[in-house]
């Protein structure tokens, strides 16, 4: 089924047109509702996967969490997805983690006095917590990334042991000393600023923009929890605060200003413009997000309505979703991931074939990257998907669109040899 989400998955995810033909509709069919398919068994495969590329390297575990289908009634399905980037590279290695979460209205009121281990924000734990299994697969170290939403208290006080933390903060939370985090930084001297290109946002143009940045060692004082609850975490807990100020926005633009607490130590200009680095690649899931849903698989637009088969169905997407923003993040070759990393080693001489009916004259026109290389199949899935070696670089759904039409090419090479 993998294999046929990488072969039609552009025109939207349809189990119809996944099967090919009426006998196949009703195999997928089959094994989405079959009771012993589950996504949770789908995740823990390709976190496997995963586990077995990461040996020596310092991963970044970046979460978030995406809303997947809406009645308008207050139900609601979201998908919390943890995806594991090398820290130097930003290769991405594949997925370390996920889960479906179903939203009902009405909990809003009862939220501070549900146990945590009930609550919807317990995802941003149990994300951390699969990160951890990275260590002992050999990772060097493991650096969790989450946007505001991670903010919670029990993410830095119950955090798996040797795994480090980076969360922008979102509430401006009381100190041990009495001050509030927001102001602790107004006294620290600058150490430096950085200049990074900020890509473009709904209302908001792609830009550079002059970072100031600031830090300081602080300790978050224990939120109000319910008793019992509160006698499990500890009073404080100690972290850095990175502030990264805009200077001189553009005018009638809203200036960025991020204030990122982490577990890392932060001593030095580049110890901070490090700690920046690491939270700019967050933008990684976003793109994540764009090739799962409209702008790439589709799968809003799933009209299954049992649930259990659809999550299988969403399950599998988010997986192949993955695949292709892994030939993105390696378009080009600074990572020198091997082809296996997404394409059977069986694949490679047809990517070979169709690469020489690419190229062109000039150095522009062919392929610079080395056989058996992810970034050589990255540039092959480009050229397919309408990408001509000029005007910048190939995205999530011009590299989708060309890896569709490999497979498709894949298929008729294997029925040839076949016949």
């Amino acid at each position: 089924m993998l294999d046929r989400l990488c072969t039609v998955g552009q025109s939207g995810v349809c189990v119809r047109t996944l099967g090919g033909n009426r006998k196949g509709e009703i195999r997928i069919t089959r094994f989405l509702r079959n009771r012993q398919v589950n996504s949770p068994e789908m995740f823990a495969t390709a976190r496997a996967r995963t586990a077995r590329l990461v040996a020596g390297q310092h991963i970044l575990a970046i979460g978030d969490t995406s809303t997947i289908r809406d009645d308008g009634t207050q139900h609601s399905l979201l998908v919390h997805p943890t995806v594991a980037v090398d820290a130097l590279t930003g290769a991405l290695y594949g997925l370390v983690h996920a889960e479906f979460l179903h939203r009902h209205g009405g909990k809003k009121a009862s939220r501070k006095i549900r146990p945590f281990a009930e609550k919807e924000s317990r995802r941003w734990l149990t994300g951390a917590e699969a990160a951890a299994t990275l260590l002992t697969a050999g990772a060097a170290c493991v650096t969790v990334v989450y946007d505001r939403e991670g903010d919670i208290y029990e993410e830095f006080a119950c955090k798996p042991a040797g795994v480090e933390l980076l969360v922008r903060a979102a509430q401006d939370r009381r100190l041990a000393d009495g001050r509030m985090l927001f102001r602790c930084t107004d006294d620290l001297p600058a150490l430096g600023r950085v200049t990074i290109k900020l890509p473009a946002a709904p209302g908001r143009p792609a830009r550079s923009a002059v970072l100031e940045l600031k830090a300081g060692s602080v300790e978050i004082a224990r939120p109000g929890r319910p008793k019992q609850e509160a006698a499990a975490l500890p009073a404080k807990v100690a972290v850095t605060l990175v502030e990264a100020r805009e200077i001189d926005p553009p005018e009638g633009t809203e200036p960025a200003h991020w204030r990122l607490l982490t577990t890392h130590a932060v001593n030095s200009l580049a110890d901070a413009r490090i700690i920046v680095g690491f939270y700019r690649e967050r933008w990684t899931i976003e793109q994540l997000f764009r090739t799962y849903k409209t702008q790439g698989f589709d799968i809003e637009a799933v009209r299954i309505a049992d649930a259990r088969p659809f999550e299988n169905l969403a399950a599998a997407t988010l997986i192949a979703a993955v695949q292709v923003l892994q030939l993105v993040r390696d378009r080009d070759g600074v990572a020198n991931r091997p082809l296996e990393d997404v394409f059977d080693p069986q694949e490679q001489p047809a990517l070979e074939a169709v690469c020489a009916s690419l190229e062109g004259n000039t150095d522009r026109q062919k392929n610079p990257h080395p056989k058996g290389s992810l970034a050589y199949a990255a540039w092959v899935c480009a050229r397919l998907g309408g990408w001509t070696g000029y005007y910048g670089k190939p995205g999530p759904i011009v590299t989708l669109r060309g890896l569709l039409q490999f497979r498709a090419i894949v298929h008729g090479w294997t029925l040839g040899r076949i016949l």
